[in-house]
């Protein structure tokens, strides 16, 4: 995963932003970023039912698709899995 970030690691970042902005600020803040990611899950979740849609309107089995894609997904892990970094 490209992520991880633990307790004390989440803990250190707050305190940062809290004394970079100020106690008044960090809940206008948290309200941004709620904001911004349900935007980009909404605009994914209308992006992936717009290729349904295509999908379907072309004749395409999406349920097929989905296992191609998970079959081109597991070979890809194989090939790169000796590669890739592991923490």
């Amino acid at each position: 995963m490209l992520f991880f970030i633990s307790g004390a690691e989440l803990v250190f970042v707050f305190m940062i932003v809290l004394l970079v902005f100020g106690a008044n600020r960090v809940p206008e803040i948290a309200r941004t970023l709620a904001k911004g990611i349900q935007h980009v899950k909404s605009a994914s979740r209308d992006f992936r039912e717009e290729l349904e849609k295509s999908a379907e309107a072309q004749g395409l089995d999406t349920k097929e698709l989905q296992k191609e894609v998970d079959d081109l997904k597991k070979e890809i892990n194989e090939i790169t899995g000796t590669v890739k970094r592991r923490r």
